[in-house]
């Protein structure tokens, strides 16, 4: 696949012939596009001492959608010509029907650009950041003997778009993407522990690469590994919690951010459902959700419908103020799509999605938070979690958690589960400190079979009563 700039209409298919097969689509419905994309993506492991696995794809392909009411029709093919998309339309069509619909307005343009349009594969050659890996596994290995394995995963990526419009109108967007992450693992009388450090974002390989930023990442990555070789099993109880900044909030973006988006509101299936203007939160509790922020792996400069990324305040001050919509969602509530409307690739559909999930910062000092609990946990680190969207229920579990004692913060503790419900949880947050912190840029969301990359942050919080599950009586 060539490394020219994507023009599909250039160079696959007339663009007047693609709008009238879209015009085709759409006539009598109340909104569609043309979604055309290029994708380029490499990945490369190191592990072990050597390299484990090197892969490069590259994909385009269109998708084409008719709306009318709460039905859309959705056809789409790897193939950008003319005749697949004649093929598209019938597929198409048959949501819009006999139509009766009334055309959207099209999307406000925009002129912001939040990253760099560069390729990150290109930013370095192929020996160059297989070198690089190498030096990583050679760097973590000499920082402590009690080293035993390292994994260094490097990935880029390139995501081009164009989306063309019933009414003519043409969005295009060049999505850059890069992440490093290392994970150590480490062993001392025959037991072994693991940590793992990462980030990156809509951004080049060029600070990634510098020794000054990966070797930062192996040396928190070898900390956290050295914390959970000394810790002790976690307690088990009802006990206040202070989650540390940064990374956590990804319990925010999954017990909390989906059920804020307007398609599980709509359908009511939402813990929030119904609940526009009410309290759901402690007072001084706001939450947004920022498409907005430059380089971030969350944002976007317009989202997969076209309609520009922004920051939408869904919780002021503990009030329900706002939802993440999609075109179609925001139209059958009465509302404006707010640039949430996201796919993860040209074969699906968009739904609304979150971008950066932030949970913004209070006055108070983060020790003095902890300096509250009186038998409590300290949890900075977060792995894998579950969360029930109609309750709000979630489970997560802690890589890195502390248990309190009088406000002095203890040994270090294992196997913490945080248990607990969305809406409640907001309701007991009993303080926010003042050193709001975006996550290093490592997530990544699923909905409905699709994922997509995600942002999330907040400042320590101190949130009363959560259930702690773990293997030590409390």
């Amino acid at each position: 696949m060539t490394d020219t700039p994507f023009r599909p209409f250039e160079t696959d298919i007339d663009r007047e012939t693609a709008l009238l097969h879209l015009r085709a689509a759409t006539a009598g419905g109340d909104d569609g596009e043309l979604f055309l994309e290029r994708r380029r993506a490499e990945s490369l492991v190191f592990d072990d001492g050597r390299v484990k696995t090197a892969s490069y794809d590259a994909a385009q392909g269109f998708g084409l959608r008719a709306v009318n009411g709460e039905v859309a029709g959705y056809a789409h093919s790897t193939e950008i010509s003319e005749a697949a998309l004649a093929r598209a339309v019938d597929t198409a069509r048959l949501a819009v029907g006999a139509g009766g619909g009334v055309m959207a307005p099209p999307p406000q343009r925009t002129n912001t650009r939040l990253y760099t349009d560069a390729d990150p594969i290109a930013g370095a050659t192929f020996p160059a950041k297989i070198d690089t890996l190498r030096e990583i596994d050679a760097f973590a290995r000499g920082l402590d003997p009690r080293v035993v394995q390292v994994s260094a995963t490097l990935a880029a990526g390139l995501q081009e778009v164009t989306i063309l419009r019933p009414d003519g109108r043409e969005v295009t967007d060049t999505r850059p993407m890069a992440r490093l992450n290392i994970a150590v693992i480490v062993e001392q009388d025959g037991r072994r522990e693991s940590g793992h450090a990462g980030g990156g974002g809509r951004i080049g390989l060029d600070g990634l690469l510098d020794p000054a930023d990966w070797q930062g990442k192996a040396r928190e990555a070898l900390r956290i590994a050295l914390v959970n070789l000394g810790a002790e099993p976690a307690p088990a109880g009802v006990m206040d919690v202070v989650l540390g900044p940064g990374w956590p909030g990804i319990l925010l973006h999954e017990a909390i951010g989906h059920g804020l988006e307007g398609d599980f509101n709509r359908k009511g299936s939402s813990a929030f459902a119904g609940l526009m203007g009410s309290r759901i939160a402690a007072p001084g509790v706001t939450v947004v959700d920022d498409a907005t922020i430059p380089d971030r792996r969350g944002s976007l400069t317009v989202d997969d419908e076209g309609t520009p990324g922004a920051r939408t305040v869904l919780i002021e001050d503990g009030i329900l103020v706002g939802l993440m919509q999609d075109r179609q969602n925001a139209r059958l509530m009465d509302t404006a799509p707010t640039g949430n409307g996201r796919r993860e690739s040209h074969a699906h559909m968009p739904m609304p999605r979150m971008t950066n999930t932030l949970m913004m910062g209070g006055d108070a000092a983060p020790g003095d938070l902890v300096s509250e609990l009186k038998d409590g946990l300290y949890a900075v680190g977060f792995g894998g979690g579950q969360v029930d969207i109609t309750s709000g229920k979630f489970v997560f579990s802690c890589t890195e958690a502390y248990r309190v004692k009088n406000g002095k913060v203890g040994a270090p503790v294992r196997g913490a589960t945080l248990i607990g419900d969305g809406a409640t949880a907001l309701q007991r947050i009993r303080g926010l400190a003042n050193d709001m912190a975006l996550d290093p840029g490592m997530g990544t969301c699923g909905k409905a079979g699709q994922w997509v990359p995600v942002g999330v942050g907040q400042p320590t919080v101190l949130i009363g009563g959560l259930t702690v599950g773990g293997s030590a009586a409390g």
